[in-house]
């Protein structure tokens, strides 16, 4: 064997041919890695509910407690005291145009105290508006002595004059008192003579552009002529009577009147004030009476006698009135203000 023979011979055999080649694939996306989110935090706890406080009782045994205590025990305010704060609130609520109520009644019955008051009441609960008292009695009225004895205003001038335009010039023919309410005095007959009802027509509406609320304490005769230019323009009433029956007949004989006369609507508006001014009525008598009112779906409130609101006294604020008065007068404001709340929006000089 030769040396050639000795190499072995496999090593000089061909290969297996290649394989074709393989084609390329889709190229491959490297994802990456995402961390597991992480726990999530466990919900807050609400937050504690804090009652509003207690209010503090104003008076009687009640904020006698709450002092003495130094406010340690607050029995809260009672019934009573809930009912006016709800009752002032009635009366503060925004309005949304403006207003004229009028006092009827017949003479003897304290028409123009319940006007004074129940003017004083809505002047002081609504700070926000301005509230007028008009004299619009011809018999000689006394509204403006009731709330400022200094008013030396006048419906001619507020009438006449041209120049009084702005509600600093309109002040400075009228009154006010502590309460806010403002006042339009009667004319006295001996200065400028009887008021007819083209100069009230024209002095009230000179009014309308600078008040929200005006409150006329109109003649006790329901057919004097200034009264029936009154009532064109009235949204609600207050019929004031005495808490005797023949107060009483007087007051149900303005509502037949209303309802005679077309004026639906303004008797359903209507308020009947019994009103003890001297201090003698029944409270058996009273009580029956306010039954057969409310008997016809008449708003009824009851007044009990204050000496603070003599007669010719001057009411210049409704703390000076004794609780259960104040309370009554704030319920009539209150019954008005509902009334309002059923009439259309409109503004002044609407008709």
């Amino acid at each position: 064997m030769t040396d050639r023979d000795d190499v072995p011979r496999d090593r000089f055999r061909p290969g297996p041919p290649p394989r074709p080649p393989v084609p390329p694939g889709p190229p491959t996306v490297q994802i990456p890695r995402i961390a597991p989110a992480p726990a999530p935090y466990p919900p807050l706890p609400p937050p504690p509910v804090r009652r509003p406080p207690k209010p503090r009782p104003a008076r009687g045994w009640r904020r006698a407690v709450h002092v003495a205590t130094l406010g340690m025990v607050n029995p809260g305010p009672s019934r009573t005291e809930l009912r006016q704060a709800a009752m002032e609130a009635i009366v503060g609520a925004p309005l949304r145009g403006h207003y004229k109520i009028g006092v009827l009644g017949k003479g003897g019955v304290g028409k123009t105290t319940v006007a004074a008051s129940v003017g004083s009441v809505l002047a002081e609960l609504r700070r926000g508006d301005r509230v007028v008292a008009v004299d619009a009695d011809t018999a000689f009225g006394r509204l403006g002595s009731r709330i400022d004895p200094r008013a030396d205003g006048s419906y001619w001038e507020l009438a006449k004059n041209k120049n009084l335009q702005s509600f600093a010039e309109v002040l400075t023919r009228m009154g006010s008192n502590s309460a806010g309410l403002f006042v339009l005095a009667g004319e006295s007959g001996s200065r400028r003579g009887i008021l007819d009802p083209a100069i009230y027509r024209e002095a009230t509406m000179r009014l309308d552009r600078h008040f929200t609320i005006a409150i006329v304490d109109c003649g006790s005769t329901m057919d004097a002529p200034v009264t029936q230019e009154a009532l064109r323009d009235m949204d609600a009433l207050i019929v004031v009577s005495s808490p005797w029956p023949d107060g009483a007949s007087a007051a149900a004989q303005t509502m037949e009147w209303l309802a005679h006369h077309g004026k639906t609507g303004l008797m359903q508006r209507s308020v009947v004030v019994l009103n003890d001014s001297d201090g003698h009525s029944d409270k058996r008598t009273r009580g029956a009476l306010a039954q057969q009112f409310r008997s016809r779906r008449q708003a009824v409130v009851e007044v009990p006698f204050d000496p603070g609101l003599r007669p010719g006294g001057v009411i210049n604020s409704t703390l000076e009135m004794s609780e259960p008065t104040r309370a009554a007068f704030v319920e009539v404001a209150a019954v008005l203000a509902q009334f309002f709340a059923t009439l259309p929006n409109r503004g002044p000089n609407p008709r």
